[in-house]
C-alpha cells in the first residue's frame, strides 16, 4: 500500500462536472489499495473573482482581511470535492490549512512553511478515509491567523504534506500531460519529457516554466520527495521530477569520464520563457568602489529581487558606467523609488525603466559538458532576426532578454534549433491555462 499526495490545479475543479470527474480519480486511486491524501485549489478563477471584488471595495486592504477572504476560494472547492467523493462510496472529510497542520511566518500573502504537523490527516488516513486539503493557506503559529502561501501556494503545500507524512509520491494534476520542452502554448510541437532532474525543474520553474511552483520545486528537492506532474484530464503517464544530474552519471565511470557518460540523457530539457520581467538602467554611474554595491543594497532594501545584471566597461573619458538589471516588473515601481532617494549620495546621472522585455531560458543538465550550446543558442535567435540585450548563465541554463514583442519567436526558434519539435503532433492544454 502507497501513501500518495495528489494535487489538482483551479483548472482541474473549474465546474461541478470537473469537481465529479476529480472525484472518481481519487476514489480510483483509493480502491487500488492507496492511502490517499489531497490537496485542492480553489475553482477556476475564484482567486481573481476575490481580487476584483476586494479592489472594488477598498483600495488598499488590509493584508490580514485579503489572506481571510483569499482563503476561501480553497475552502469551497475541498468541501465539494468531499462531498463529490462521499458521493462515490469512499469516505472523505475536509479540512483548511490550518487543521491540517501548516505552520506558516506571519507575511501575510507570501507566507512561507515553518513547519507541518499534520496529525489529523494522520487520523483520518488510519482510519481508511480520504484527507482533501485546501491548498495555498497556513496558520502563523504565533499570532493563529490564517495565512496564503502566494503564487503557486497549492503546489508547494502539496509537496510539504508529502513530506511530512512520508509519502511515496506527490502527483502535480494540471491541465497538460506533464512538463514540455516549451510551452505548448506557444510551441504546439512541444515534446513532453518523461523524466527531469530537481535541478533542471528548479531551473525551468524560476525561468517562468508555469507548471511546477518554484517554491514546491525546492521543497520536494530539499526532502526528496518525488512529483509526478499529469493532467487531471487524461491517462496520460506524465513527467516525473526527481533525482539529481549526479544520479545520471554511471558511478562505475572512471573519475575523469563521469561528467562525460550521461545515460542517452538529453542535452536540453526545454526552453522556459518569462513575460513578468523588467529592466531598469542606472546610467552614469561613478565607477568606484562600493557605488554597485550600494545600488544594489538600496534595491534589495526596497523588497525587489534581482534576477540578471549587466555592468558595462566604464568610459575612459568619463570615467562613469552604466548597470543594468532585471527585477519583478510589479517591484518596478519601489526600486525605482528608492533609487531616486539616493541619486545625490551615488552620484548617477539618470534612471532607465523598460517593461517590454522578456526573458528565454535554455536549460539542460547536458549542457555542461557539451560545447558549442550557446553558439547554436545565439545563431538561432540571430537568425530569427532578434536582438539580445542581456545574457547570464548557470551550469545548466543560460538566459537571454529579448523584446517582448519578439520572445515568442524566439522561442520557437530556438526549440526547433535543438530538435526539440516533437514528430508525434501537437500537445494538448486540455483547459487552456497550461497550469
Amino acid at each position: 500500500m502507497a501513501l500518495v499526495v495528489q494535487k489538482y490545479g483551479g483548472s482541474s475543479v473549474a465546474d461541478a462536472k470537473s469537481v465529479k470527474r476529480v472525484a472518481k480519480r481519487i476514489a480510483e486511486a483509493k480502491r487500488a489499495g492507496n492511502d490517499v491524501v489531497v490537496v485542492v485549489s480553489a475553482m477556476g478563477d475564484t482567486t481573481d473573482d476575490l481580487l476584483d471584488l476586494a479592489a472594488q471595495i477598498s483600495p488598499l486592504p488590509p493584508k490580514r482581511e485579503m489572506d481571510i477572504l483569499l482563503t476561501a476560494g480553497e475552502r469551497i472547492s475541498m468541501a465539494l470535492l468531499a462531498m463529490a467523493t462521499n458521493n462515490l462510496g469512499i469516505k472523505a472529510k475536509s479540512f483548511t490549512g490550518p487543521q491540517a497542520g501548516v505552520l506558516t511566518d506571519a507575511a501575510y500573502g507570501k507566507a512561507r512553511i515553518v513547519d507541518v504537523v499534520p496529525h489529523r490527516i494522520r487520523t483520518t488516513i488510519e482510519k481508511g478515509q480520504v484527507a482533501i486539503v485546501a491548498g495555498f493557506q497556513g496558520v502563523n503559529r504565533k499570532e493563529d491567523d490564517v495565512t496564503t502561501l502566494g503564487r503557486g501556494g497549492s503546489d508547494t503545500t502539496a509537496v510539504a504534506l508529502a513530506a511530512g507524512l512520508g509519502a511515496d509520491v506527490c502527483e502535480i494534476f494540471t491541465d497538460v500531460d506533464g512538463v514540455f520542452t516549451a510551452d505548448p502554448r506557444i510551441v504546439p510541437t512541444a515534446r513532453k519529457i518523461h523524466r527531469v532532474t530537481y535541478e533542471e525543474m528548479l531551473e525551468l520553474a524560476a525561468s517562468g516554466a508555469k507548471v511546477l511552483a518554484l517554491r514546491a520545486v525546492e521543497y520536494a528537492r530539499r526532502y526528496g520527495v518525488p512529483l509526478h506532474v499529469r493532467s487531471s484530464f487524461s491517462g496520460a503517464p506524465g513527467t516525473l521530477v526527481s533525482g539529481t544530474y549526479g544520479d545520471l552519471i554511471d558511478p562505475n565511470a572512471p573519475d575523469g569520464d563521469k561528467e562525460e557518460d550521461v545515460m542517452e540523457d538529453p542535452l536540453i530539457s526545454g526552453v522556459a520563457h518569462d513575460r513578468s520581467e523588467a529592466k531598469i538602467t542606472v546610467t552614469g554611474v561613478p565607477d568606484k568602489p562600493g557605488m554597485a554595491a550600494r545600488i544594489f543594497e538600496v534595491v534589495a532594501a526596497s523588497g525587489a529581487n534581482i534576477d540578471m545584471i549587466v555592468q558595462n566597461v566604464s568610459a575612459a573619458s568619463t570615467g562613469r558606467t552604466d548597470i543594468s538589471f532585471t527585477l519583478p516588473e510589479g517591484s518596478g515601481p519601489s526600486a525605482l523609488a528608492a533609487l531616486r532617494d539616493v541619486k545625490d549620495e551615488v552620484g548617477y546621472e539618470n534612471l532607465e525603466f523598460d517593461d517590454q522585455i522578456g526573458k528565454l531560458s535554455l536549460v539542460g543538465a547536458g549542457m555542461k559538458s557539451h560545447p558549442g550550446v550557446s553558439a547554436r543558442l545565439f545563431g538561432a535567435v540571430r537568425d530569427a532576426g532578434i536582438n539580445i540585450e542581456m545574457i547570464s548563465t548557470s551550469e545548466i541554463r543560460i538566459s537571454i532578454v529579448t523584446r517582448a514583442d519578439s520572445l515568442d519567436d524566439a522561442v520557437r526558434a530556438v526549440h526547433t534549433a535543438f530538435g526539440l519539435d516533437s514528430a508525434d503532433g501537437e500537445a494538448v492544454v486540455y483547459a487552456g491555462t497550461g497550469r
